[in-house]
């Protein structure tokens, strides 16, 4: 079987909690409140074993399931250095909690231009901060998709009026998103899929000049 993806939007927000994998290997990305059983119960129903958790970025509903799914899994953590902490010590970003979640210690810290394997998949680690210090896609090269977490949506992009958030470099990660292939499928941490042709905005001098 080839590339599999499901998406799990959760929690209050509506985060898409994600899992992908081939031949037997999987990875989960940004598991939302109440999405780590949904991801465990489908893996096995796919015949993926989750050998990762990587993480977009440490925004609350992004990490809420991080400890639950790590202990149901055993998978490796990973994330970047700039938002690590905020998962070892949740609502330590200054973003208010709106209930508990458990702290998780990363086993690896993610750094730009890294390639990530799961399996025989080879994930880019594409630095987009601008929503949070930390924040990072994930490009799929040969399968032509982008996990672009909170940085990109259909029609928008990422907040950058919160305590993490910094306008500048926000146009600078988009200016990084603007020259990946038009076809580019693009999975957001929220709301539907787009592609990054069909985001004419992003070529607009602010963001698709070098």
């Amino acid at each position: 079987m080839g590339l599999q993806v499901y998406q799990f939007p959760c929690g209050p927000l509506e985060t898409n909690a994600i899992l992908f994998g081939e031949g037997g290997i999987g990875a989960a990305i940004d598991p939302s409140l109440g999405s780590a059983e949904k991801i465990v119960v489908q893996a096995q129903q796919s015949g993926l074993k989750i050998e990762k958790i990587l993480l977009t970025h440490s925004h609350w509903d992004h990490i809420a399931d991080v400890h639950a799914l790590k202990e149901k899994t055993g998978a490796f953590l990973c994330v970047h250095p700039l938002d690590a902490k905020n998962v070892e010590a949740p609502g330590s970003d200054g973003l208010p909690l709106y209930f508990p979640i458990a702290p998780a210690r990363p086993d690896h810290l993610l750094r730009d231009g890294e390639i990530v394997t799961v399996g025989s998949l080879h994930l880019e680690v594409i630095h987009t901060p601008g929503h949070t210090p930390g924040g990072v896609c994930f490009y799929l090269a040969g399968q032509s998709i982008l996990f672009a977490g909170d940085t990109l949506f259909c029609g928008s992009m990422g907040r950058t009026d919160l305590p993490t958030g910094n306008a500048q470099n926000m146009g600078s990660s988009l200016r990084k998103l603007a020259k990946l292939p038009p076809k580019t499928r693009v999975i957001s941490g929220h709301g539907p899929d787009t592609e990054i042709g069909k985001e004419a905005w992003l070529q607009s001098p602010r963001f698709s000049n070098s």
